[in-house]
């Protein structure tokens, strides 16, 4: 069995303030409600590798449940429920002090404290009340959990023990409670006697079993838990990270978030604990995604380089080597998602990798060409790059799979998702009169991104010397953008196709796509100005954000996923792109209206929220189900950020690209320690005058905007 992904993350509100609270580390994350209670009617839990161990976790006083006085959040993976018993008979207050410490990974681990504050002893009844039916996590988050397998219960001196077995899967959940009397029915009883001024306690230990082996505890009973390798992890990355003064209150509050939201996010190949990735997002989404783990990669830059190159070599181990129509699995793709639980072979990837993304091909190797840029060692670059030849061989071959240029998806099978770029929901591609598109689709941004691939590898031959793939991959660069802009520009209209249909239709909705092709520098220049006039128009732009679908389209829902919310990774491209060709007005008119939006989220930006107009609501509306934190939606303010500096290396070239366009509401800003080739650059901006240190050597700063495309120039 493939071994689960460390992460260290931290616990969020999901939903409304009240709602859930997560705990993640490791392979494993518990969520509960807010009293520290599992309860087997929400989407609540302990999970390890996709698999509900607890689905009922309940603690009660007397047969009573303590009113909770406060939650205190300590380390990603731990908390503390702060509660006290109901008062007793005759008494109006309660004097019996109630604090459940949790800590979470590979399992979980409760220590139970009751501190008496009366002058006399008191004695209770205390019951935990556990189940576990072994869900996959899927199942557990859409609300369709039903039993499989043979599942059982032993009670015993020490604790109790669930297994299910189904098919050749044995998976079990034992908790250890010493001196606790266990049940059949589940439940833990203790009776005590708590002394006067004193206090009680006893620690409860869940550790989950695979096939006969139980996973030994991440924070075994008795231990001190501070200097833990989540803990320690942590640490190290806040030390390391660049640090960034600002006038600005709102912007400061985003990037902190920012950074601690990507450091919780990360995740580590436990074969090769050097390799750090990030994923998509907490609690349901704490796995390798291709798409996301690399748009958030290339966001983060200007945090952390590591981030990308742990992130490319991972996708590289696990990129597609065969024909494999259920997992949709190709040579040289790279992967979609992976999964780890007993039932991902009945799930939609038919196994633990899911190849079933179109756009994460070409961004792997558009994101080696940038991090080369960031002056990465030539000997990591140089390691990845059969890879990136891989990838780009996938794009020729099984991409284009009618040989017109354009990069096309059809799902495989009727498992597989019907749409396969990031508006990914069945319904995220329609016309502008509302029909959905039948694949093949060729969407418009997907062959910015395969631009994007193209110019990168050109780039990375010329700086090897390769002068014939440079010219060869260069010249694919031009022929491809100039049959995009003939084929997906509809000039009636003033705006590029969302994307070409099975019979090459364009599909003429108004979307926010177009917006990820300026970031590529798949536009002509020409057609740029319409471009970025209709982003910015009433039908697009809430005042918080722009809309993933106009609001004059046949299909648009403010409340819907991806047809007219507001999702703040797609605005910090589109920012991106439009900074790239020099609009300036309209990219800061964006990065305001997200700091503007995040201040309503406690400084985190979420997945996506609602695409009400500013106007109409003075907050911006939550989407129910939204991730939070989740990745590249935390990475955004980064790119935002590096946007409005204009900060571009091409340390192969000698040059930073460094023009600042700050909005004039941000005031001055220094940031500091900016990895860049082995250096740690300080760039500040103060009374519009703009100032760098640490330069790597052989590296000077050019004060202007970098090129639209310089890259496809003819290589030297």
């Amino acid at each position: 069995m493939t071994e689960g992904w460390a992460f260290a993350g931290e616990p969020p509100s999901l939903g409304s303030p009240g709602g859930a609270v997560t705990l993640v580390e490791g392979a494993g994350f518990c969520v509960c409600g807010s009293t520290g209670d599992i309860s087997a009617d929400a989407p609540h839990g302990l999970f390890f590798r996709d698999t509900r161990l607890l689905s009922r976790w309940q603690f009660l006083v007397d047969g009573a449940r303590p009113e909770l006085l406060a939650r205190m959040e300590g380390e990603p993976f731990a908390t503390t429920f702060v509660a006290r018993a109901r008062p007793q008979a005759g008494r109006a207050d309660s004097t019996l002090l109630v604090l459940r410490h949790r800590y979470v990974g590979d399992g979980m681990r409760e220590d139970v404290v009751l501190r008496n504050l009366a002058g006399e002893p008191v004695s209770c009844t205390l019951s935990i009340t556990a189940a576990a039916d072994f869900a996959d996590l899927f199942e557990v988050k859409e609300g369709r959990v039903r039993p499989r397998g043979h599942q059982e219960l032993r009670a015993g001196h020490d604790g109790l023990a669930f297994r299910r077995t189904w098919q050749d899967d044995v998976r079990g959940t034992r908790v250890h409670a010493p001196g606790w009397t266990a049940t059949q029915d589940g439940t833990l009883t203790i009776e005590i006697v708590v002394p006067a001024r004193d206090e009680w306690s006893s620690c409860v230990q869940v550790q989950p079993y695979l096939d006969g082996v139980e996973f030994p505890p991440r924070y075994a009973c008795g231990e001190p838990v501070e200097r833990t390798l989540p803990s320690l992890r942590l640490q190290q990355w806040r030390l390391a990270n660049p640090v960034v003064q600002t006038d600005h209150r709102g912007l400061a509050e985003v990037l902190e978030r920012t950074r601690e939201d990507l450091g919780a996010l990360r995740i580590f190949d436990p074969e090769h604990p050097d390799r750090i990735s990030v994923a998509a997002g907490a609690p349901w989404f704490m796995t390798v995604f291709g798409r996301d783990s690399l748009l958030t990669a290339w966001m983060a830059l200007l945090l952390d380089p590591g981030l990308a190159l742990g992130t490319l070599r991972t996708l590289a181990r696990f990129q597609g080597t065969k024909v494999e129509p259920r997992s949709e699995e190709e040579p040289g793709k790279i992967l979609h998602e992976m999964r780890f639980g007993a039932d991902s072979a009945h799930s939609l990837a038919g196994g633990t990798v899911y190849y079933g993304s179109v756009d994460a091909t070409p961004l792997f190797v558009q994101l080696l060409g940038e991090l080369a840029l960031w002056g990465a060692d030539p000997t990591d670059v140089a390691e990845l790059l059969p890879a990136a030849d891989r990838a780009l061989d996938w794009i020729q071959r099984y991409g284009d799979r009618d040989d017109d240029g354009f990069v096309e998806y059809q799902r495989a099978t009727e498992t597989g998702l019907l749409n396969q770029g990031w508006k990914d929901s069945f319904d995220g591609v329609p016309f502008a009169d509302g029909r959905l598109a039948e694949p093949p689709i060729a969407l418009a941004e997907v062959q910015g991104y395969t631009y994007a691939a193209y110019v990168a590898r050109s780039r990375l031959a010329e700086q090897a010397g390769d002068r014939e793939s440079a010219v060869r991959w260069a010249d694919r660069a031009r022929s491809l953008k100039e049959a995009f802009n003939r084929d997906f520009w509809m000039a009636e209209r003033g705006w590029f196709a969302l994307g070409l249909d099975r019979d090459k239709c364009p599909i003429d909705s108004l979307a926010s796509n177009m917006g990820h092709c300026l970031w590529t520098g798949i536009v002509d220049e020409d057609k740029a100005a319409q471009v970025a006039e209709h982003l910015l128009s009433p039908e697009m732009f809430t005042g918080w954000g722009v809309r993933t679908l106009a609001s004059s389209m046949a299909a648009y829902n403010p409340m819907s996923y991806h047809d007219g919310s507001v999702w703040p990774h797609d605005n910090a491209l589109i920012a991106a792109g439009l900074m790239r060709y020099g609009f300036v007005e309209q990219a800061q008119r964006i990065a305001g209206g997200l700091i503007d939006a995040a201040a309503f989220f406690g400084g985190r930006l979420p997945e996506l929220f609602c695409g009400f107009d500013r106007a109409e609501f003075p907050a911006p509306v939550p989407y129910p189900t939204s991730c939070s934190p989740q990745a590249w939606a935390a990475a955004s303010p980064l790119l935002l950020l590096r946007a409005m500096l204009r900060f571009d290396p091409a340390v192969p070239d000698g040059q930073l690209w460094l023009a600042p366009e700050l909005p004039a509401d941000w005031g001055d800003l220094r940031i500091d320690r900016v990895a860049l080739a082995g250096a740690r650059v300080t760039v500040g901006v103060a009374d519009g005058v703009t100032t760098t240190s640490g330069l790597p050597p052989g590296v000077v700063t050019v004060s202007a905007a970098r090129p639209v495309a310089p890259a496809e120039r003819s290589p030297a």
